[in-house]
């Protein structure tokens, strides 16, 4: 037919198995550790010993936590998908770019170590590292389209997960830290992180790893 221009075809370029997975791990983060509980508390038998060690790693880790969400805000708590609307370098974020995984990996790792068993703790240090390099690669790369040389800048001097020890003082941002507002963040993940490390510790009395005796004079 004369005149007749075709419109032009959409393109839809659809997620690899990587992206999908990717972004499976970040929507359910708050999930994936309850079969990793379940297994510890199935075989685990705790001592007081590790349940004392386990427990100083997961005060640790939520004390990183509550200090990066302070410098962070609320934005922390996204569930649907990555995003952020500036780019956070100050505070924890100077020493390392991902100090909330750094948290989580020790708060994890932690609840290995109460476990009492050598190699739980070595398979929540490989399973949550796993998951959160494959979020972090997600997150990177949005936020190379959204802040583009300036994260770049910061990815350079400033490693993902093993924090430098002086702070990086290059970001642009003057983001201050709010304790109240990130102690009413955390309030959920004290709770979450109370009821596992107590039930952990209710598994070692019921199997007998666990006594009282061991205060008694």
């Amino acid at each position: 037919m004369r005149g007749y221009t075709p419109r032009p075809r959409k393109i839809c370029i659809q997620p690899t198995v990587k992206e999908k997975l990717q972004h499976w791990l970040f929507t359910n983060r708050s999930y994936t550790p309850i079969p990793f509980l379940i297994l510890l508390l199935i075989i685990g038998r705790p001592t007081w010993t590790w349940v004392w060690v386990g427990l100083a790693m997961l005060i640790a880790g939520e004390l990183i936590r509550i200090y990066s969400v302070g410098y962070a805000g609320l934005e922390t708590r996204a569930t649907s998908d990555v995003g952020a609307p500036r780019l956070v370098t100050a505070g924890p974020y100077g020493h390392v770019r991902n100090p909330l995984y750094v948290g989580n990996i020790l708060m994890y790792t932690g609840i290995g170590v109460m476990g009492g068993i050598w190699w739980l703790p070595l398979l929540g240090l490989l399973w949550f590292g796993f998951q959160y390099y494959m979020i972090v690669e997600r997150e990177q790369s949005f936020l190379r389209r959204e802040f583009g040389a300036e994260y770049q800048t910061y990815c350079e001097h400033v490693p993902a997960f093993f924090p430098r020890i002086t702070p990086w003082r290059g970001g642009l941002n003057a983001v201050t830290l709010d304790v109240p507002m990130a102690l009413r963040s955390e309030k959920r993940s004290f709770q979450s992180l109370s009821i596992s490390a107590a039930l952990v510790i209710a598994s070692g009395f019921i199997k007998g790893s666990l006594c009282l005796c061991a205060f008694r004079s």
